[in-house]
């Protein structure tokens, strides 16, 4: 059994692992209210709008993770617009690697992480919920070493 790692994807890169991760979007989308086509979110993530992180397990695609920084008035959020699994895979598998997600917000000077979820990925996240929109801060590093620490020692 290998260790599952999450890839920020390189918008050269994204063409050649597309047909893969079209699909899993397409899964997604159906449960949306039309706001995005894969064309769309295609064009965005190849002119650096918009970021592609994927999830291998077992050699295999089974986490698709699409986010933008959006910059408010009084501060900046990165906004998960899109995560979805394949069919054998789980959330709860993938949500300890939300660090990941984390480390470039905390790189593009983002204060905190944003999500359009429904229902059942909100309780899975146990984020703060606000107006429709589930948030949870991006921590400084030094505070999420500790953390993690104090979860392996207790």
């Amino acid at each position: 059994m290998t260790t599952p790692k999450v890839i920020l994807v390189k918008p050269e890169d994204i063409p050649d692992i597309w047909i893969d991760v079209k699909p899993l979007l397409e899964e997604a989308l159906a449960h949306s209210v039309g706001e995005l086509h894969t064309t769309d979110i295609l064009r965005m993530l190849l002119n650096e709008k918009e970021f592609l992180w994927i999830g291998i397990d077992n050699d295999e695609l089974q986490s698709v993770l699409i986010a933008e920084p959006i910059k408010y008035p009084r501060k900046q959020i990165l906004r998960i617009v899109i995560w979805t699994v394949s069919k054998d895979s789980e959330f709860n598998k993938w949500i300890p690697y939300l660090y990941v997600i984390e480390d470039l917000g905390r790189t593009l000077n983002c204060t905190h992480l944003e999500a359009w979820a429904r229902k059942g990925l909100v309780r899975k996240l146990k984020w703060d919920h606000e107006y429709s929109v589930i948030s949870k801060p991006i921590k400084p590093k030094q505070q999420r070493k500790r953390r993690r620490r104090s979860k392996q020692n207790g």
